[in-house]
């Protein structure tokens, strides 16, 4: 029987074409009330949507025979992945298929905004001819900063640097030799505040970039500073950006995205000198056949033959190797997930060295899951695809070694990241067939992965376990694994706590307060 794939949004037809010539049955119904896409959900093998269809939990739960879900596009937003990985389905997106049409889209909000056109367009036609009102400023020499410097950030760059303006970038992945090859400059985020005329936001949405223009940091901008986001509603505290558009301490704005999607009511709606569209992006004929095709091909690969490209929560293996790599694959994404939550600066290189049997594996996918975990802290929708293409654009260095023995373990993986202040190595191994950790900064011990974390380096004094284990019981946070390693009695140590709740900010705080601690996270897993 045809393997069935219902398309929930609106996608080129050539995408129905590429699923009717595969052997797949292909069904548009676009524009499904939540209860109707219920009923029929479980129907079918493959879910094709674009932004407006939300396969939230519930429809998850319903779709009892569905294998993937398909993402027109870049953002996963509309899609529980963690609903969906627990349930076996495959989330594939589609993430190179319209940078230059959403570059081009940021370039033209920039000019939009700079020339005032909307108001000027308006104006001319009711009649007026406001010649005078409309003073706008050049682009030419002025300082465009970008937040995030990744695919859709280097081509506007790209185009920025063809009108002649001086391009800043802050981007903790982006390394000083990528900079220089797509000609910008490297600096911190607060340099970039201070020097920038226009700033444009070309960054996913995580927990590390929400509100990145937060009050405080519109604060620090230029006065008269025009602000762009065409990528992902959230990044800008809008009610801050209002504030500063009325006094006048911003000089403008235009956004593409916003934090409550359809937007038909908005905080900047009316404000001075504000551009707004709807979720324009990727809304040209060139990148809405792009996306189309792309996932049409990647479902019907999946279905039919069981290839894997551009999932964000499955590797790319063969149906031969899969139960061979599948522990593997879980060692190597909890084990970068580990490194990349424990770094905070600018990733220079990534070394993922290979010790014993698994030498002797197809390590391809296990890098790429590695490499994945370690940038998704920054990068929330990067996947193992992807990620060897992003560690390359923003000059990450990586590199793989393979040691037929293993002094201790059957199977050891150990990912060295080096960033500006230097390197930190993580090794981990399976036992029993589970994901353990057995190397932080030198030190040996035997953990477990567990849903939330806390790590803690310290000095090795006494009474330090029972200091933190009281502030745990106090704060309602149950321990569930407790390890320990150090270097020598009084000398460096850490701790990896497995807990059942996820310490908050506050605790974290009383943590790092305690006597002795250096360093106090919170890791999710």
């Amino acid at each position: 029987m045809a393997p069935r794939v219902l398309i929930a949004d609106k996608l080129s037809p050539a995408a129905i074409d590429i699923f009717k010539a595969r052997g797949v049955e292909a069904d548009v119904k676009t524009g499904l009330p939540k209860e109707e896409l219920l009923k029929i959900i479980g129907d079918y093998d493959g879910l094709a949507v674009r932004s407006a269809t939300k396969a939230d939990k519930d429809v998850i739960a319903a779709a009892k025979n569905l294998k993937v879900i398909g993402r027109a596009g870049i953002g996963v937003d509309n899609v529980d992945i963690p609903a969906a990985t627990a349930a076996g389905i495959v989330v594939m997106n589609t993430p190179f298929g319209n940078s230059i049409t959403t570059a081009e889209h940021a370039i033209a909000m920039m000019f939009a905004l700079a020339r005032q056109l909307p108001q000027a367009d308006a104006s001319t036609q009711a009649g007026k001819w406001e010649k005078n009102r409309f003073m706008g400023v050049e682009l030419y020499a002025k300082t465009l900063g970008l937040i995030g410097a990744g695919n859709i950030g280097s081509i506007v760059a790209d185009r920025a640097n063809g009108l002649k303006m001086k391009v800043v970038a802050y981007d903790p992945f982006l390394s000083p030799e990528r900079a220089v090859e797509i000609g910008v400059e490297k600096v911190e985020l607060d340099e970039l505040l201070a020097r920038a005329d226009i700033i444009t936001l070309h960054t996913p949405l995580t927990d590390k970039t929400r509100n990145i223009l937060s009050r405080e940091n519109l604060a620090k901008t230029k006065k008269g500073v025009l602000i762009v986001n065409c990528a992902r509603g959230g990044l800008v505290d809008e009610k801050a950006l209002r504030d500063g558009l009325d006094s006048g301490a911003i000089g403008g704005a235009a956004f593409d995205v916003f934090v409550e999607e359809p937007a038909k009511e908005n905080v900047l709606f009316g404000a001075p000198n504000f551009v707004a569209t709807p979720h324009l992006g990727a809304s040209t004929n060139e990148a809405q056949e792009n996306v189309a095709l792309q996932v049409a091909e990647q479902m019907s690969d999946y279905l039919l033959t069981g290839a894997v490209t551009n999932a964000l929560n499955s590797p790319s293996v063969t149906a031969d190797e899969a139960p061979k790599l599948k522990p593997f694959l879980a060692l190597a994404g909890k084990l970068g997930a580990f490194a990349g939550q424990m770094v905070d600066f600018g990733i220079k290189a990534i070394d993922i060295a290979y010790e014993g049997e698994i030498s002797a594996l197809n390590v391809k996918p296990l890098t790429a899951a590695a490499l994945a975990g370690v940038l998704r802290p920054m990068l929330a929708e990067v996947n193992m695809v992807s990620a060897p293409a992003v560690a390359k654009e923003r000059g990450i260095v990586l590199s793989e070694s393979r040691q037929e023995d293993s002094p201790v373990f059957d199977s050891l993986m150990r990912i060295t990241v080096t960033t500006e202040l230097g390197k930190r190595a993580f090794a981990g191994t399976l036992i029993a067939g589970a994901p353990r950790v057995v190397e932080v900064k030198g030190m040996e011990l035997d953990a477990p992965f567990l849903p939330a974390m806390l790590y803690v380096n310290n000095l090795d004094k006494p009474g330090f376990i029972g200091a933190l284990g009281a502030l745990l019981g106090e704060a309602g946070v149950n321990i569930a694994t407790f390890n320990l390693g150090r270097r020598a009695a009084g000398e460096d140590a850490i701790a990896l706590v497995g807990v059942d709740q996820a310490p908050d900010e506050a605790l974290l705080a009383k943590v790092q307060a305690l006597p002795h601690v250096k360093e106090a996270r919170a890791l999710v897993f």
